[in-house]
């Protein structure tokens, strides 16, 4: 018992550290502490690696939040909160953003855990069912996010474009020899990170003092964000190929949220996170199939996942989030208190050449060809500004990861 309070507690000691330093991904720290099995079994169980892995994985899902709305760094799964975080933020309401990501990722977790009598009935028929048609059903959700996040023909045609030329650079991205996690640094951070960096310095944007908050609120809107990121996670793990990107398209529109309801807009998207790192994991049980790189390490760690595998760490995932959520707020509320007193420009410009300096750090660490990334870097940050200066919302970037996923099961 000693030790799988210990593995809890660092994991989610380490889920803050990959959280908040941008360009740290929790696939990497999971990789090499997968690599390295041999020696930690000589002092921890699988169970103890297992746990220090998922609440890693959970913490890191609830954190991540923090520095793409504070400073526009995203990854995957955050890309969607850049654009209302910032909003809020440079509103002065970004202790508010924090509580409401913090709400939203514990929520998550909760509706995923109650729902799992349900998911064991429903789910493996269902995916069973509806295999066969998943490109379409696919197709038929990208088509339908298009349409109902614009409002006249001029927005809709800006949107496919954007849509479909993400779409062909994710393409191109993730059919090169290159690692995932250094396609995905510099697409991603390009076309929402940095793009998003560069065009607030156009604007002389400045970060004004953030009004304080000491309560946390829950009003219909947050509850209505938690049950549509929870659900959205849930489609997670019902349609392959479906990844966080798209699910917070779909979080975005199951919950109602838009650009002009940012509150639960960002509590979808905090839900949805967290209730995919723990979702992903018990789809192992309920269909055979891990759904995130951190449930691939588990899925090999433990190798007769079990119900009572699953009910445990589901209670892993409860204490985890709970821990998450008081951390998220402290640390947030520290860092909003501080960031408030430097020149955001300045900042901003920092960042750039920050993330920059990321990229080709890793590319270097990857062997990757540098000349490649660099071009793959430059057009995606050339093609993150565009919604900015055309009036339509980011979210059609995620034709990055939709449309390679559309050309594999169509």
């Amino acid at each position: 018992m000693f030790d799988l309070i210990l593995t809890c507690l660092l994991g989610i000691l380490c889920g803050v550290i990959t959280g908040i330093i941008p360009g740290v991904h929790v696939n990497t720290i999971g990789a090499f502490t997968f690599a390295a099995t041999s020696l930690i079994f000589k002092s921890f169980s699988p169970e103890s690696l297992a746990v220090f892995l998922l609440s890693m994985s959970i913490t890191h899902a609830l954190m991540e939040f923090i520095p793409s709305m504070l400073v526009g760094v995203p990854d995957e799964a955050t890309a969607l909160s850049i654009l209302p975080g910032h909003r809020m933020v440079l509103e002065g309401q970004g202790k508010k953003a924090i509580r409401l990501t913090a709400v939203g990722g514990l929520g998550g977790i909760i509706f995923t855990v109650l729902s799992i009598p349900l998911f064991l009935v429903i789910l493996p028929p269902a995916h069973e069912l509806l295999r066969p048609y998943i490109g379409l059903l696919l197709l038929i959700m990208s088509i339908y996010l298009i349409v109902s996040l614009n409002r006249n023909l001029e927005a809709i045609a800006w949107s496919l474009i954007i849509f479909i030329l993400s779409g062909i650079m994710g393409w191109v991205m993730l059919n090169t020899p290159l690692s995932p996690n250094i396609s995905l640094l510099c697409t991603f951070s390009g076309l929402f990170g940095v793009s998003t960096l560069i065009y607030s310095l156009g604007e002389n944007s400045i970060l004004p003092r953030q009004c304080p908050v000491n309560e946390i609120r829950i009003d219909t809107r947050v509850l209505r964000g938690v049950l549509g990121g929870g659900i959205a996670g849930a489609l997670l793990g019902f349609l392959p190929g479906f990844g966080p990107a798209q699910g917070s398209i779909l979080a975005q529109e199951i919950s109602g949220g838009d650009d002009d309801r940012v509150e639960n807009l960002l509590t979808s998207l905090s839900a949805l996170n967290t209730s995919d790192a723990l979702f992903s994991l018990m789809t192992i049980y309920l269909i055979g199939n891990a759904r995130s790189g951190i449930a691939v390490y588990i899925s090999k760690i433990i190798e007769n996942f079990s119900l009572n595998h699953l009910i445990f760490f589901s209670f892993t995932s409860i204490i985890s989030a709970a821990t998450s959520f008081v951390l998220c707020i402290k640390i947030g509320d520290f860092l909003t208190d501080h960031l408030q007193y430097m020149d955001y420009n300045r900042l901003s410009r920092l960042l750039v050449y920050f993330i920059s300096f990321l990229v080709i750090i890793f590319s270097l660490i990857e062997n990757a060809p540098l000349h490649f990334i660099l071009l793959a870097y430059v057009t995606s940050i050339a093609l993150g500004l565009i919604p900015h200066y055309v009036g339509v919302s980011k979210s059609h970037l995620m034709g990055v990861l939709i449309i390679p996923a559309l050309a594999i099961y169509l």
